[in-house]
């Protein structure tokens, strides 16, 4: 994705005069519209739902969370989209093993019972995701709960970043399916781990978790390379 492209989505937002919750028009409409790719358009959307501006929800679509504030979300959304054009997949991933195992370790004690339920949600609904594409969503939602409930607002806006990065770089430039993750995928059952781990309150338990699922992720990277 271009810095190009996402300018030209983000222009298209602010003098749109939609209000906060207001959900967009349907991508083909989008794509049309601006003259980009579907698959352009959704890397802007990430890059954009990674700063908060935006929120997707499955079988809903894609909603305006608050408007970008110009200078600061163009700084936030450029760093993105340089660090996405200057990282490779297997350098995202291990920046992500140093840190979000903490973020985890963290989370298992700071974590509300409302940010549980969600985290429970989420590794329930990616079980059961129509496309690969809705799985993706799902799992960008339910390791970004993860940060927030550490309870550490920096590391938050550092994975902010982070998963923004990975998002353009480890799902957006390898081949993925369109079709939904196999029943029998790996990460299921590591998500599962990590939410029972943070259910206990356990850190040590929750961190360990973590590496152990992205670990596998990366291994799983690795062998398909």
């Amino acid at each position: 994705m271009s810095a190009k492209v996402l300018a030209r989505v983000r222009t298209w937002i602010a003098s749109s005069g939609l209000p906060a919750g207001a959900r967009l028009p349907p991508e083909r409409d989008l794509c049309t519209n601006l003259g980009v790719s579907r698959t352009e358009l959704r890397k802007a959307f990430l890059v954009l739902e990674s700063n908060g501006n935006l929120t997707r929800e499955v079988g809903r679509g894609t909603f305006l969370t608050r408007k970008p504030e110009q200078r600061k979300s163009d700084n936030s959304e450029r760093t993105i989209s340089d660090l996405a054009e200057r990282t490779g997949p297997l350098e995202a991933m291990m920046a992500r093993l140093a840190l979000e195992p903490e973020l985890a370790r963290m989370a298992a004690l700071h974590a509300s019972p409302r940010q549980l339920r969600r985290i429970r949600e989420l590794a329930s609904k990616m079980r059961n995701s129509v496309s690969w594409h809705t799985y993706e969503e799902l799992d960008s939602e339910f390791h970004d709960i993860i940060a927030q409930a550490s309870g550490n607002s920096l590391l938050h806006e550092l994975h902010k970043i982070l998963n923004g990065v990975r998002i353009v770089v480890v799902w957006r430039r390898l081949d993925t399916p369109e079709a939904a993750p196999d029943p029998d995928y790996h990460s299921f059952d590591e998500h599962d781990a990590v939410v029972e781990a943070l259910e206990k309150r356990s850190g040590s338990e929750a961190s360990k978790a973590m590496q152990k699922h992205l670990q596998s992720t990366l291994s799983t990277m690795t062998v398909n390379n």
